[in-house]
């Protein structure tokens, strides 16, 4: 291994060059999975005739395999560095999302998401890991603020281009989406060589302190719950708005609206609602109106009232991912920010794969027994459930964050 560098141990312009080549990679990388993700359910339901509950299980078993191999991908990436598990990770991503263009049955579904799966598992606990150990506690909640706006500009390209795509065919949405991944692995060259591990820990070590870290271990179970409820965005609110809307474009078009309203709200929102909230507190409000806008779905029928919907749920996840992201980076350990980093992708990965099976599963019985608020209203409880639990979780922990407005 390679000379590590500590977390506080970059030169200013290694951390600016590094953090703006990581600033293409996540525009290029989002754009390529949203222009994609949100078709698969709309494609193998509505073209190929599956059961809403089949697809669920396989974007399920996608969800699962990522974020419960993520760990493995930040063990690997405090032994090998970051550059060369990102580099790998989209590799493998471009190849299984490549296979979903040949997938025209259940079988081939499963083994190309699966892939895809694994690409991620390597790529998205070292991509957070790089962010962490380029960015200081001062800075953190600022970098990952403008990171998610870049993701929402990347949003609102993905499901368009998308949408644009599959009217030529699903086939040709698959391919571009691959070769944006690849995409990804030529902008990553130029990141910095960086080591998220001290040169003298063993992976027993490492994992040793994410297993004792009780704090950290109750916070990512907690948010399974969120991811419960979040995931639905890839779900059944593409199949709602199909079917409201009374077109395909639907599912884009709900898409990218809620990547505009992450342009417009999610860096300055942030910033101002955290010069007098704590991080936590305003975690626990974006799920609180993430959980709202998620139930309110069952008093609408109209498509516009769908988009009235995703627009509250959206402004809820504004105000949970940059926070989520910096308390999770503030609470890792630096001895071991990739395996860190790789176990919190646990909570995403079972509250993403119970969401989706529970989803689709529920989608079916709705449209099945005429009950069609019995999703979103499940939902609903499920998410403000969570919110309240965090709520007491903080009050017993005790537990504070750098504020934003600390920034510089």
């Amino acid at each position: 291994m390679s000379p590590e560098k500590g977390i506080h141990q970059y030169s200013p312009g290694e951390r600016k060059s590094g953090l703006r080549v990581l600033l293409v990679y996540t525009f290029f990388m989002v754009t390529g999975f949203t222009m994609l993700m949100p078709m698969v359910a709309v494609h193998y339901v509505n073209d190929l005739g599956m059961a809403a509950t089949l697809v669920g299980v396989a974007l399920a078993v996608r969800q699962i395999t990522q974020q419960g191999l993520a760990i493995g991908g930040g063990i690997l990436a405090d032994l090998y560095g970051t550059k060369r598990m990102i580099g790998l990770g989209v590799t493998v991503r471009a190849i299984g999302f490549a296979g979903l263009a040949f997938a025209d049955s259940a079988l081939p579904l499963f083994i190309a998401l699966t892939v895809s799966a694994v690409g991620g598992a390597l790529f998205e606990a070292p991509y957070q890991a790089a962010i962490a150990a380029l960015t200081t506690s001062s800075d953190r909640t600022r970098y990952y603020s403008l990171s998610n706006w870049v993701s929402g500009v990347a949003s609102t390209v993905g499901p368009l281009l998308g949408a644009i795509l599959v009217g030529f065919d699903f086939m040709t949405v698959c391919l571009v989406s691959s070769a944006l991944f690849f995409l990804c692995l030529v902008v990553i060259t130029r990141l910095p060589v960086i080591h998220t591990s001290r040169e003298s820990s063993h992976v027993s070590d490492n994992i040793r302190l994410v297993g004792q870290d009780r704090r950290f271990a109750s916070l990512i179970m907690l948010m399974a719950g969120y991811w419960v409820v979040a995931v639905q965005m890839g779900i059944i609110i593409p199949l709602q708005a199909g079917i409201s809307s009374g077109s395909k474009g639907g599912a884009g078009i709900a898409l990218a609206l809620s990547a505009a309203i992450t342009i417009a709200l999610q860096y300055h929102l942030t910033s101002r609602l955290s010069r007098s909230f704590s991080n936590h507190a305003i975690l626990t409000a974006g799920i609180v109106l993430l959980s709202a806008g998620m139930g309110a779905i069952a008093l609408f029928q109209s498509f516009s009232g769908l988009l009235f919907c995703v627009a509250v749920i959206s402004t809820g996840a504004v105000l949970v991912r940059p926070t989520y992201q910096a308390i999770i980076a503030d609470t890792a350990n630096p001895k071991a920010l990739g395996t860190y980093l790789g176990a919190s992708s646990l909570s995403l990965g079972f509250g993403g794969a119970i969401g989706h099976i529970t989803g689709g599963a529920l989608f079916d019985v709705s449209v099945e027994s005429q009950v069609p608020g019995l999703p979103w209203v499940t939902f609903a409880v499920i998410g403000l459930t969570t919110a309240i639990a965090l709520h007491y979780w903080v009050r017993r922990a005790g537990v504070t964050t750098t504020a934003f407005s600390d920034c510089k």
